[in-house]
């Protein structure tokens, strides 16, 4: 479809680079705006969501197509053909189109399992489940199991993790699907550098009943709609040009800030991620994903429809994660997507802005076992946070997007500066060491 040529001269958007007072106030008055915005470009909300509602659509016919099929809905690279460059064009596709991917032998077998038991070895040494004071944030404490997610952060197996060369080629392979550099000669990011971005781990034993966690996504909350950062960012569905719209373009993502919340990313992720410790059967509680990368289109535009209380963002509010509800998103269920099977090495990745899930289990056969590791390229947003990083790594801290535990602070085999390699000191933007020895 060809937009119409602008009739009436655009309005510009208000704006709160911190969460607004009166909440419901903002809601209705953005809401105002973008309505008004989107129309002065010639179109009519519902007509700008109808267009992203057959984009998305279409997405979706494709998945339960490949479903009925019996194909892998999920693309599936070994990590040796990502090191060698050898990914073909229809592999390369796929994963655009799809936004997610599972690594094969990202890390040896042994080597991942080695780790698990390190971990474990690191956490009873240190007494955690003697000091254990429960679940630091509302999100992850739903999930039943006591604990799932450890506030664990400063560990070897982690930081080894992190900092591997075989960490960074993944990272750089994902953060090529994005246009890093734009047009105009703009970098928005660095794709061979990755901030160390720390996170929890996730341990849950055999034979457990866990919850799960809910249907979400996690680039932020009303942020996405009132911080002009981001106002720019979504610019072409805010103008309703949702044609226009690239889920792989960063441009104005990579700087600007972000309300505060418990379980919130100062960092700019291209892709989030996990390196599983042992194997875990797609039936066993396992993440789902929504496998479209361009859902954000979906998502922003949804609540500006008249079914929507006008004070209302579908239920999005600071926070809190972005909820995806069968109330206000009934149809993107059906493109909700298991991983396939994966082994103990393995590393599983998806797009930022992607909605995901765990399902529950019961009884869980096996171990279920994780370490968050994320693809975060070098950019002024991530220098930013980088220097919390620093800081809670020193001290053995929580990083400051996480609840203030600090449970590490004064364990013992806590991972140290010393073992730092250049990879790792780039990653928390420390200059190169005088030797420049590289710490395996």
């Amino acid at each position: 479809m060809t937009l119409a040529a602008e009739q009436r001269p655009v309005p510009s958007l208000p704006h709160w680079n911190q969460t607004p007072e009166d909440i419901a106030a903002a809601v209705r008055e953005i809401k105002r705006a973008l309505r008004a915005r989107i129309e002065a470009h010639g179109r009519t909300v519902e007509q700008a969501f109808a267009a992203v509602e057959e984009r998305v659509g279409a997405r979706i016919a494709e998945i339960e197509a490949d479903r009925e099929r019996g194909e892998e809905i999920w693309p599936v690279l070994d990590y040796d053909a990502i090191a060698a460059g050898t990914v073909s064009p229809a592999e390369t596709a796929k994963l655009e189109k799809r936004g997610c991917l599972v690594v094969r032998g990202h890390f040896p077998y042994e080597q991942a399992r080695a780790w698990d038991r390190d971990i474990v070895d690191y956490v009873e040494r240190n007494k955690f489940f003697e000091t254990y004071t429960g679940p630091g944030d509302d999100f992850f404490g739903s999930v039943g199991s006591k604990p799932e997610i450890y506030p664990v952060y400063w560990s070897q197996a982690q930081m080894r993790a992190r900092q591997s060369d075989r960490t960074a080629t993944v990272q750089s392979f994902l953060n090529s699907f994005w246009k890093h550099t734009d047009d105009e000669g703009t970098q928005w990011f660095d794709p061979d550098r990755d901030a160390l971005y720390p996170d929890r781990i996730r341990r849950r034993p055999p034979g457990t009943d866990s919850s799960g966690l809910g249907t979400h996504c996690d680039p932020g909350t009303l942020d996405l709609w009132m911080t002009q950062e981001y106002q720019r960012a979504f610019r072409h569905l805010f103008s309703g040009q949702v044609e226009r719209y690239d889920p792989w373009d960063p441009a104005h993502r990579t700087d600007g800030p972000q309300y505060p919340g418990s379980t919130m990313c100062s960092a700019f992720r291209t892709f989030q991620g996990w390196t599983a410790l042992s194997d875990m059967d797609a039936d066993q509680g396992v993440l789902h994903t929504v496998p479209i990368p361009e859902v954000m289109a979906y998502l922003l535009l949804r609540p500006l429809l008249p079914d929507v209380p006008e004070d209302s963002m579908c239920g999005v509010r600071p926070n809190q994660v972005f909820p995806v509800t069968k109330r206000w998103h009934p149809d993107l269920y059906r493109a909700l997507t298991p991983i396939p099977d994966v082994r103990a090495g393995d590393s599983v990745w998806w797009h930022c802005d992607m909605i995901h899930s765990v399902a529950p289990v019961e009884n869980q056969k096996g171990w279920g076992n994780v370490m968050y590791i994320p693809a975060a390229p070098w950019c002024p947003r991530n220098e930013k946070y980088a220097a919390d990083v620093r800081e809670a790594f020193a001290t053995g801290s929580s990083p400051s997007d996480f609840p203030e535990e600090h449970y590490e602070r004064s364990w013992n085999g806590r991972f140290t500066l010393e073992q730092l390699n250049e990879t790792g000191r780039r990653g928390l933007g420390l200059p190169r060491h005088p030797d420049s020895t590289t710490v395996m």
